[in-house]
């Protein structure tokens, strides 16, 4: 009985050399040993959970890290940009296409109608023809000088506000200054109008200048949108030498090293001429070739 009481009293004693605040959650542990001598030589272990803080040779597992690969991201943002400038240039050249056999393909029948319905009394209106055709290509060239002036004296003035998005970095296939050939197109659709369904010289000549407009406007769109600022793929074109020359004039418009000249489109590189541009015309031409032939 005496041997069990010291047992139980040095039991405690070893309890008592811990803090009271010692809780059985911590994450250190430590473990005591008493050997306590008993008839059977009865051996007991005792372990007390501390709060007993220590750093620990290993490091702690955190959140895991996610390295990130700056060129993979360059790349993938690339790969991205790339498929999108293909899917505008896409949406852009069918918008194109369809416009132009839609035109084409109306004015041609407008054309044979209105002289078949004017030939109906077996005579054939010569003069009425000839002021038709022969003011078709005076619009045509008319043009050119329209949209010089009022590309200088307009958009690049006060209608500023809707050409600068020509000047900028495109954000989808259509651009704010693409309503500049809505805005042509409603007098060439009024004097076709009025040339078709009317009889005389006055309505054919009025035929003939709403033609004309719709030509240049055609043309201005395959060298203007198309070969020069690659809104859309326009096979042979790009390799007639003075349509080169047409879309270098342009591209140095964009550079704003002569101010602004050219102005025009089609007679651009002789505006360059007249302002001493010519050298860096043909430096224009000679960039264009080589990103042409991947140089």
């Amino acid at each position: 009985m005496a041997v069990g009481i010291a047992n139980i009293r040095a039991f405690q004693l070893s309890l008592n050399q811990f803090s009271p605040s010692s809780s059985l959650f911590s994450p250190q542990a430590h473990c005591w040993r008493r050997v306590f001598q008993t008839k059977r030589r009865l051996t007991l272990t005792v372990c007390v959970v501390t709060d007993e803080k220590k750093h620990r040779q290993d490091e702690p597992k955190g959140e895991e890290m996610t390295i990130i690969n700056p060129i993979s991201v360059t790349t993938t943002r690339v790969a991205e940009r790339l498929e999108r400038k293909k899917s505008e240039k896409f949406t852009y050249l069918v918008a194109a296409v369809l416009s132009s056999l839609g035109i084409t393909s109306m004015a041609i029948l407008a054309v044979y109608y209105r002289f078949s319905w004017q030939m109906e009394g077996g005579e054939i209106p010569a003069s009425e023809m000839l002021g038709t055709f022969a003011l078709s290509v005076g619009a045509a060239v008319g043009m050119e000088f329209w949209a010089r002036w009022a590309h200088r004296v307009l958009w690049h003035a006060s209608l500023w506000h809707m050409h600068q998005s020509h000047h900028r970095q495109r954000e989808g296939p259509f651009e704010l200054n693409d309503v500049f050939a809505i805005i042509n197109a409603v007098p060439a659709i009024g004097l076709l109008d009025y040339g078709f369904f009317h009889k005389g010289l006055v309505p054919g000549l009025c035929f003939g200048a709403g033609l004309g407009i719709t030509v240049f406007g055609m043309a201005y769109m395959f060298v203007h949108d198309g070969l020069v600022h690659r809104r859309f793929s326009v096979g042979p074109i790009a390799n007639v030498p003075y349509f080169r020359k047409v879309a270098a004039a342009h591209q140095i418009h964009h550079t704003d090293k002569f101010e602004g000249v050219p102005y025009g489109l089609f007679l651009g590189p002789k505006e360059l001429e007249e302002v001493g541009g010519l050298e860096e015309l043909e430096k224009e031409i000679d960039r264009r070739i080589k990103r042409a032939n991947g140089s």
